[in-house]
């Protein structure tokens, strides 16, 4: 799927199985221009994704080269490392231990078993140690997101893409605003989160401490 550019607005179906992501139908690109937003509207755009970004959701896959991710269990506020003695390696998909997979399906399937191991439509990860957000400031994490050395190799319409691409296929991030089971979601929705990423894009990728 290209990158709304001026002039063009682009609609992405998001399907998990028979049904459309959130039950809305659609997640919608909007026409935007890189540069056409203020510093100040980005970083208002900035603290809503970092309201996401630091959600146990999103942060307890990003952790650090200790390689040891984090969980919040079914109806519980607190954060800790995962059970089992679980250590995902440097392969990050627990090679070397036990794999994710053994746990962790791939299936766009609903989330809807209490207790049970999430599962997402790609396999399940820890994010790279480059990506590792748990215990940074919102100025260390807003660095590391427009860094493509840290995040990928996306620049800001590849960072949207990353967004839509992810929702396509049933991904982490769509997971993340619907995590079933009884889990708390990550804040806002998802076409809000695109919308606030496309803003910040169009703001020049501000961070607060520029």
């Amino acid at each position: 799927m290209s990158i709304a550019k001026p002039g063009f607005i682009a609609v992405v179906l998001i399907m998990l199985g028979n049904q459309t992501m959130a039950e809305s139908g659609e997640l919608v690109v909007r026409n935007y221009n890189e540069g056409g937003l203020g510093r100040e509207a980005g970083l208002e755009a900035w603290h809503r994704i970092d309201d996401v970004l630091s959600h146990p959701r999103c942060v307890n896959c990003h952790v650090g080269a200790d390689n040891i991710p984090l969980w919040q269990a079914a109806g519980d506020t607190s954060t800790r490392a995962h059970g089992m003695n679980i250590d995902a390696g440097e392969s990050r998909i627990g090679a070397e231990y036990l794999p994710c997979a053994t746990c962790h399906q791939t299936s766009t399937l609903p989330n809807d078993k209490p207790h049970a191991p999430p599962h997402v439509g790609l396999d399940w990860r820890l994010a790279p140690p480059e990506s590792a957000w748990i215990g940074k400031t919102s100025a260390e994490i807003c660095a590391q997101l427009r860094d493509p050395d840290r995040n990928g190799g996306r620049d800001g319409p590849g960072l949207i893409k990353h967004i839509t691409h992810d929702a396509e296929v049933g991904g982490f991030i769509a997971w993340g605003f619907a995590p079933g089971a009884g889990r708390d979601p990550a804040p806002y929705a998802l076409q809000a989160h695109l919308d606030d990423t496309i803003d910040w894009v169009e703001a020049g990728m501000p961070c607060e401490n520029d």
